[in-house]
């Protein structure tokens, strides 16, 4: 099955921002374009600013004049449905409520032919119950577009539990046609993105409603040591409070109320108090005109230590080792087979977050995963009220002589990036084992969909098949609600690798 002819009629249910985006792909593509709204008049409307985006285009030299006018010619408000009647796929965007998505559907299925392909545009409700309620609920799919779908490459091609493989595969080749880049997944909550996406929010979260730091401290530290483009609580305030919860609350309410889905209580009091982001003024932050910037926690100068003492080769924070050499600083190397660490001057060790706490040993500072400790412009550091202050000062001062800012937080186990990693790291493993996707695909879908530095898979293989597994295990022996529980897919990708190993452990 191939994508739709470029002769076959495309038609564009609801107007909104979404609509009027994917209306715009399909036009650019060399499709005729129909669009339907059911307030009289908004069609037009969308169709004039879609217009005003071609302009734009223009001016920009990303379309000619006579591509901006031939796709104009090709779009055409539709004042009833019964315009959709010759389209071949009928792509709809309106509200996300399941009854007003069946009903849209109930009536297109009385004016479409029979080989038309219908699709869902849904970012939340299950594909499955809305062809559910169609005669033919075969040829219906999810297109899941990203906002502002012109601009964004991914598309989430979902199958529900009726859906036939020769449509999926219709829509897929169409979305690349389209000059997407589609995946392909199953019928689950969240599909691929929304799903394993949900602790890069809630970590940070947790973090903040453990005390550990607060809001511009940890976004800083997910931006600058984790390399994503944006921290949790900027990115939710650029999205909508209300936008982000809804979503995460909807995954977690269609996973039976699961544990690792929970919702945080502070993201709801923000809702609840009216603060939703940037479109209200004030979400995490402020943004009025007099509003100062919220600065992150950086530690001030400190001395560097004389020397440092490594046990064993840090895993995967092995390149911080080369670093130290380059800074001029003295490495005694031991081999001990009972971890990975530094020991400082003051007799203090300084290790790779690992779920456990500083406050559960004699004189330990933890330091935070990074995406890339060579590039990493900051470097956060977890202590308890029972470490050294020399200890915290050397290590402090270790990291800055490697030209880096520092945040120190509370002592929470796992810290920020490195949980936040192991648990998308674990949601991407049990997706891929409960058949949602391919691991190929979920990696391109979080790369391309949120912007993630690494798919999870790329970075499980860096840190090493068993550092998700472990980290988990101790953050759940320290939290023993379920969050932390690694999954089934994930043990069993840790084992398998100890086995193969050869090791006892």
């Amino acid at each position: 099955m191939t994508a739709l002819d470029l002769s076959s009629p495309v038609a564009v249910v609801g107007t909104g921002t979404m609509g009027q985006g994917i209306a715009q792909v399909a036009l650019v593509a060399g499709h005729r374009v129909r669009l339907y709204d059911a307030v009289q008049g908004r069609a037009r409307e969308a169709a004039e600013a879609i217009g005003a985006r071609l302009d734009r285009l223009v001016a920009k030299d990303r379309l000619t004049a006579a591509e901006r006018d031939a796709a104009r010619a090709r779009l055409l408000p539709a004042a009833d449905r019964t315009d959709l009647a010759d389209c071949s796929l009928v792509v709809e965007a309106v509200l996300e409520r399941l009854d007003v998505k069946q009903e849209l559907f109930r009536e297109l299925e009385q004016v479409v032919d029979e080989d038309c392909l219908l699709a869902t545009n849904t970012s939340s409700l299950s594909v499955t119950a809305i062809g559910g309620a169609l005669r033919s609920p075969g040829r219906f799919v999810g297109l899941h577009f990203f906002n502002p779908a012109p601009l964004l490459p991914l598309v989430e091609v979902v199958s529900g539990f009726a859906t036939d493989v020769s449509s999926a595969t219709r829509a897929y080749e169409m979305a690349r046609a389209w000059g997407k880049t589609p995946v392909a997944c199953a019928d689950t909550p969240g599909f691929i993105v929304n799903r394993i996406a949900r602790p890069f929010y809630a970590e940070a979260f947790a973090v903040y409603e453990a005390q550990g730091a607060d809001p511009a401290t940890i976004d800083a530290v997910l931006r600058e040591s984790g390399g994503f483009r944006m921290g949790a609580f900027e990115l939710t305030d650029l999205i909508g409070q209300d936008v982000n919860e809804a979503v995460t609350h909807s995954v977690w309410q269609s996973f039976f109320q699961d544990v690792r889905f929970t919702p945080s209580l502070a993201q709801r009091r923000l809702v609840e108090s009216g603060r939703l982001g940037r479109k209200s003024g004030h979400g995490w932050y402020d943004y009025g005109d007099d509003a100062e910037p919220a600065e992150p926690h950086t530690a001030d100068a400190a001395q560097q230590p004389a020397y440092v003492v490594a046990e064993g080769d840090l895993g995967p924070a092995a390149e911080v080792l080369a670093l130290i050499r380059e800074a001029g600083i003295p490495v005694r190397e031991e081999d001990e087979d009972h971890g990975t660490r530094l020991v400082l001057p003051s007799g203090g060790q300084l290790a790779l977050a690992d779920g456990q706490t500083s406050v559960e040993f004699r004189d330990v500072v933890y330091f935070d995963l990074a995406v890339d400790y060579r590039r990493a412009t900051r470097i956060a550091l977890s202590a308890s009220q029972d470490t050294s202050p020399q200890t915290l000062s050397e290590a402090i001062g270790l990291f800055q002589a490697l030209g880096k800012k520092v945040s120190v937080i509370g002592d929470v186990p796992g810290m920020i990036v490195a949980r936040t990693v192991a648990r998308i790291v674990d949601l991407a493993h049990d997706a891929v084992a409960k058949g949602v996707a391919t691991e190929e695909d979920v990696d391109t879908a979080m790369r391309l969909g949120v912007n993630y530095p690494l798919g999870p898979f790329e970075w499980s293989r860096r840190l090493g098949r068993n550092w998700a597994y472990a980290l988990l295990d101790d953050l759940h022996l320290r939290d023993p609600s379920g969050r932390y529980a690694p999954s089934l897919a994930l043990y069993r990708h840790a084992y398998a690798s100890d086995k193969r190993e050869g090791s006892t452990s």
